[in-house]
């Protein structure tokens, strides 16, 4: 009989993000007659709690491991985990976000750990970003993957930015969808009654966005989009879902409009079927993503989307069929796209079903199976 693996998970903050879940949906349903499984993350975060709860895992917390850069705390927590892959014997290393994936993957290297896998989650490098830091983190991404076994992308487009970066080769790359339990957000809720606890008639019209409220989410966008749609729908309500470091400017900006009572804050929800269950439609104005798994959540749901045309977009929403794309920070556009859904309502419904049609191919059950065969087919080209 085959020994064991001990495979290591690796993120950066067990926050409430689409990284974060699809991390402990892995670590949860790991094969336990293949894998010995171990996770290391941050010792902050909402989904901390859900972790330790995991049966069968054994959860490593390191107050070293922390998102912004610090050479300090970087070099201590570089050394805990080099320790910890030792002390473990760890046979197959699978880090995950952008900081924890440059870390835990030279700590690998460092600690010789057999087999070395990385989830691009979306590239730590942008755009929007200056010019020397995109620089660094490209560099830093090219470095780590000469030495990676196996490069899992969430999208497609992540493999043609990577590539085009000259980070890692053709043959390192795999596509796998983070997925999501269907069940969960196919289900019927009581929307009517979901709706009334936060002040919505049932005759008024919802857009929603489910994002931590930071940089990447643009959350600001969303408030903005909010006040041009209501001078056309006067009708309708808006629900931000999540929180973060831009919360103070979110509400700033819903004051400044004069938005109070349009625009909801629901704080951090980590059940968000429900809330989802009750919007018209879902928008995301996002500036950069690899797939973000809110785009699948809603079209199980059976909702239009209006987002941003970044990355991995096009591959969950086909323009003008179950959605609509725009540019980032495009307010105009997107208002218009969400007054027409608004305004639509036929359509609306014939987009949520288009969507809810392709919804099967983000399906968490195919998920951890075909990210063991990644590992698998690693083991075998290395004869361990």
């Amino acid at each position: 009989m085959t020994p064991k693996k001990n495979l290591l998970h690796i993120i950066t903050k067990l926050e409430l993000g689409g990284a974060q879940q699809n991390t402990l949906y892995s670590v949860e349903r790991h094969d336990r007659s293949k894998y010995n499984v171990f996770l290391a993350a941050g010792a902050e975060g909402l989904l901390v709690e859900d972790a330790k709860k995991i049966k069968d895992a054994k959860i490593i917390l390191l107050p070293e491991l922390k998102h912004p850069i610090s050479p300090l705390w970087d070099f201590r927590c570089f050394k805990k985990l080099k320790a910890l892959m030792k002390a473990e014997k760890i046979d197959i290393v699978h880090t995950h976000s952008s900081k924890a994936g440059i870390l835990g993957r030279y700590a690998a290297r460092a600690a010789r750990v057999p087999v070395i896998i990385h989830t691009i989650h979306g590239f730590s490098f942008n755009d929007f970003q200056n010019k020397v830091k995109k620089h660094i983190f490209v560099a830093l991404e090219r470095g780590a993957a000469k030495f990676t076994d196996a490069l899992i992308a969430v999208t497609s487009a992540d493999i043609e930015k990577g590539l085009k970066r000259g980070i890692g080769k053709k043959e390192q790359y795999a596509v796998i969808h983070s997925s999501i339990d269907l069940d969960e957000f196919s289900r019927v809720y009581d929307t009517a009654k979901i709706r009334s606890g936060f002040g919505i008639a049932p005759e008024e019209k919802v857009a929603g966005m489910i994002a931590c409220f930071k940089e990447q989410k643009d959350p600001v966008t969303f408030v903005r989009v909010a006040a041009e749609v209501l001078k056309a729908v006067p009708d309708s309500k808006f629900v931000l879902v999540g929180d973060g470091e831009l919360r103070g400017n979110v509400e700033a900006e819903i004051e400044r409009l004069g938005l109070s009572g349009r625009v909801i804050l629901t704080g951090w929800k980590k059940e968000v079927a429900p809330l989802l269950s009750c919007f018209d439609a879902l928008v995301l104005t996002s500036l950069w993503e690899g797939l973000p798994r809110v785009f699948p959540q809603a079209m199980a749901a059976k909702k239009p989307i209006v987002a941003t045309l970044v990355d991995g977009a096009k591959e969950a929403i086909l323009d003008g069929v179950n959605g609509f794309v725009c540019a980032p920070k495009d307010i105009k556009g997107l208002a218009e796209k969400v007054i027409y859904l608004f305004k639509n309502s036929s359509e609306a419904v014939k987009m949520g079903l288009a969507g809810s049609k392709r919804a099967g191919e983000w399906d968490v059950r195919e998920m951890v199976p075909a990210i063991e065969r990644v590992y698998e087919k690693v083991i075998r080209f290395k004869s361990l």
